[in-house]
C-alpha cells in the first residue's frame, strides 16, 4: 500500500515541474516580446539613421542641443552650434538622437490640392 501512494506522489510532483516550466518559458517568450524585441528594432532604426547623417544636416544632440553637421567620420562628428559659427564641437554620433535632412531650398507641395 505504501508503495501505490509513493508512486502516485511522484507521478503529481512531475506534473507540476512541467507546467512549472511551461509558466517560465512563457514568462521568457513575454520578456523578449515586450522588452527585448522592441530595444533591437529601436537601434537598428537609429543605426540606419545615423549611418545616412550626411554634412549640413540638422541634428538634435542627447543633452538637447541644436546643430549643423560639418563633417563626418567613422564614429564621430564635428557639429557647430550657435549662430556665431565659431562653436564647433566633436562628437561621437551615438549622442545624436535626431537628424533633420538639409533641403535643396525646394520644398515638397501638398497633395491636397489635386483633385
Amino acid at each position: 500500500m505504501n508503495l501505490t501512494l509513493l508512486t502516485a506522489a511522484g507521478g503529481a510532483g512531475t506534473g507540476g515541474m512541467i507546467m512549472m516550466v511551461v509558466y517560465i518559458v512563457i514568462i521568457f517568450g513575454a520578456m523578449y516580446f515586450f522588452a527585448i524585441r522592441p530595444q533591437k528594432k529601436e537601434q537598428k532604426r537609429m543605426q540606419a539613421l545615423l549611418s545616412t547623417m550626411e554634412v549640413g544636416d540638422t541634428v538634435v544632440t542627447s543633452s538637447g542641443f541644436y546643430g549643423t553637421v560639418i563633417a563626418v567620420s567613422e564614429e564621430d562628428c564635428i557639429v557647430e552650434f550657435g549662430s556665431n559659427r565659431n562653436c564647433r564641437i566633436p562628437m561621437r554620433k551615438s549622442a545624436i538622437v535626431e537628424i533633420e535632412k538639409a533641403s535643396d531650398g525646394v520644398a515638397d507641395a501638398p497633395a491636397a490640392d489635386k483633385k
